[in-house]
């Protein structure tokens, strides 16, 4: 019951959060784009994110079985369109809470642990299209 409650919320507000994260105006929050591993239909999911020197940790609240992490674990990777760029991603590998945290600076890293995420999907940026800056900004950890 709980989780048709989730579902069903989460397919109500999804058009107006894939804008919000496609914005740019919030960033903690992208959108990523994948295909589906048996349809083949392209998909744009609202993400949580934080940069990376080589490309951006993704929290898995729901665990790495969440269709859009399978996805782009099946392809090999996808895009983001984070603070209006889109990267192109590669080489998704799950990692746990302690390989994510330096993603977070010290602010939220209280914050991620509070929240009891364990499993974070880490991507590979390959490049930026549509921007005039190749490397996202990061902000620096404390």
């Amino acid at each position: 019951m709980k989780t048709r409650l989730i579902l069903a919320i989460t397919r109500a507000t999804a058009p107006l959060t894939v804008r919000l994260a496609r914005s740019g105006r919030i960033p903690l929050w992208a959108v990523v784009r994948h295909r589906g591993r048996r349809s083949g239909k392209e998909y744009a999911t609202p993400i949580a994110i934080r940069p990376t020197a080589d490309g951006f940790v993704l929290p898995l609240p729901w665990g790495e079985g969440t269709d859009w992490c399978r996805n782009l674990r099946a392809a090999g990777g996808g895009v983001v369109v984070w603070q209006g760029a889109e990267y192109e991603v590669t080489n998704p590998q799950v990692i746990d809470v302690a390989d994510a945290l330096p993603a977070f600076n010290a602010v939220l890293r209280p914050i991620v642990r509070m929240t009891g995420i364990k499993k974070f999907l880490h991507v590979r940026r390959l490049v930026a299209r549509g921007s005039q800056e190749a490397e996202p900004r990061i902000e620096r950890t404390a």
